[in-house]
């Protein structure tokens, strides 16, 4: 039977005196190549990434995307080096992220989402704030993700504070446990104290909806005048309250 290039290469081998010393050359190259080689035990993979919080307060979803997200997710297409651009948007507030090519400097990733954010401020509609520009890395994905919702039976006794309450406290135990780096809440929806003012009222006392906003202000502001030293123990002694619900 006539063999091909592979069966007569194979023959010529098997038969071959110089096969044992072909094996013990590419043996000792890997050895070398092993122990030359550069190598870490935990290697640091840069996958830049950038966040931009945006803050619209009074504006509706729907209207934020038009206004904010779009214009922003164009501006953020044109930096070099962005693979990526997710956002999301929610009643007054719009959260844009780019994410970089492997091997980006995390620094240039922000000085580059920076300046040209800067440069393009005035495709901004006029009354929302400057964005706020945070740096991530690859550390910052979150890796668990733990999502808190009550059964349909439930719903009706738990709220979004109560959640937003109960996320807090998991969270502050879950950062107490070995090996945990960072720990951040999504969604999380505070509680909110609701004023409806009377207009008649406001009209026969002579008080503006301005001059009602600034006393609702300072009466939620307290201050911290210093310390002192009562029965051995340092008290803080704080000036002004807090609303409380």
């Amino acid at each position: 039977m006539k063999l091909g290039i592979a069966g007569g290469l194979t023959r010529s081998f098997i038969g071959s005196p110089l096969t044992p010393l072909f094996l013990l050359a590419a043996l000792a190259l890997g050895l070398v190549a092993l122990v030359t080689l550069p190598r870490e035990e935990e290697p640091q993979i840069s996958v830049p990434m950038v966040d931009i919080h945006v803050r619209a307060d009074g504006l509706r979803a729907e209207d934020a995307v038009k206004l904010v997200t779009e214009p922003l997710e164009t501006i953020i297409k044109s930096i070099d080096g962005v693979e990526h651009v997710y956002s999301q948007t929610a009643d007054d507030g719009a959260l844009v992220t780019a994410r970089f090519k492997v091997g980006t400097s995390s620094d240039a990733a922000v000085l580059r989402v920076h300046d040209k954010v800067r440069a393009n401020l005035d495709r901004i509609p006029v009354g929302i704030p400057e964005p706020l520009i945070v740096g991530r890395g690859i550390d910052d994905v979150a890796i668990v993700v733990v999502t808190l919702t009550p059964t349909p039976e439930a719903a009706g006794r738990y709220s979004s504070a109560d959640l937003t309450r109960l996320a807090r406290e998991l969270q502050v135990e879950v950062a107490k446990l070995p090996d945990i780096g960072l720990t951040y809440i999504v969604g999380e929806q505070p509680e909110e104290i609701q004023i409806e003012p009377d207009p008649e009222k406001l009209s026969l006392y002579g008080i503006t909806l301005q001059q009602l906003t600034a006393k609702i202000a300072g009466a939620n502001r307290s201050f911290q005048l210093g310390t002192v030293r009562e029965q051995g123990e340092q008290q803080v002694l704080v000036a002004g309250q807090t609303l409380q619900g």
